[in-house]
């Protein structure tokens, strides 16, 4: 029995045959790729994700989607809103752990203490050195002054699943001022500012503080 909360059948079924046809998929064709009989996948688009959720996963996963982009209301429909899992608990990372997760480069929130209170911006960021590095300009944003302390958020969240992990970063910003080690930094994979525009300063934040936390359910 579906939920009150649960995506309706009917508009998801619609959204699987428009992602389908611009694909060039026939429903025999989709059943073939999700692994299921083309009759369960038709008495999947009638009843809906609740009846199956993996189901919904692997026909998202044929149509090159993830069940949460599939299921949406909207592409900005705002995160958050499948929400908790089952038994919900929160593990502490190691450092180890949070650098792992961070990875070589990937978007973050940077939280710099301005006025009239504090702003949250996000960057795409490079790990360099143990520490993370981001371009800004001179009159944006993200440009803090030389030497402020300021933190970097790192998260992903699994809405389906109810799981997810965030790291936070502290420590000061510096702004990197060798030529050399500017055009070094310009190289590294997920160095391009996703925002576009002139930011041809890059800041270093070398981490005093790293923490983070793992959701977990079940």
């Amino acid at each position: 029995m579906n939920h009150p909360s649960d995506p309706d059948p009917t508009d998801v079924a619609r959204r699987v045959a428009e992602r389908r046809e611009r694909l060039g998929l026939s429903e025999e064709d989709l059943a073939h790729r999700a692994a299921m009989a083309p009759r369960y996948l038709g008495l999947l688009l009638r009843t809906g994700p609740a009846f199956d959720p993996g189901g919904f996963v692997r026909i998202a996963a044929a149509l090159g989607v993830t069940r949460d982009e599939l299921l949406a209301d909207g592409p900005d429909t705002p995160p958050g809103r499948g929400g908790p899992g089952p038994r919900p608990r929160l593990l502490h990372l190691t450092d180890a752990e949070c650098w792992e997760l961070v990875g070589s480069h990937g978007i973050g929130r940077i939280a710099l203490p301005v006025r009239p209170g504090p702003a949250v911006r996000p960057v795409n960021y490079v790990v360099d050195r143990a520490s993370f590095a981001y371009r800004t300009g001179d009159r944006t944003g993200t440009a803090p002054e030389e030497g402020t302390e300021v933190s970097l958020e790192v998260d992903r969240i699994d809405e389906f699943q109810g799981r997810g992990w965030t790291v936070l970063v502290v420590g000061p910003a510096h702004y990197v001022d060798d030529p050399e080690e500017r055009r070094r930094l310009d190289a590294l994979p997920g160095a391009v500012p996703w925002a576009g525009g002139d930011r041809p300063r890059w800041v270093r934040i070398r981490p005093e503080e790293i923490s983070g936390r793992r959701l977990v359910t079940g």
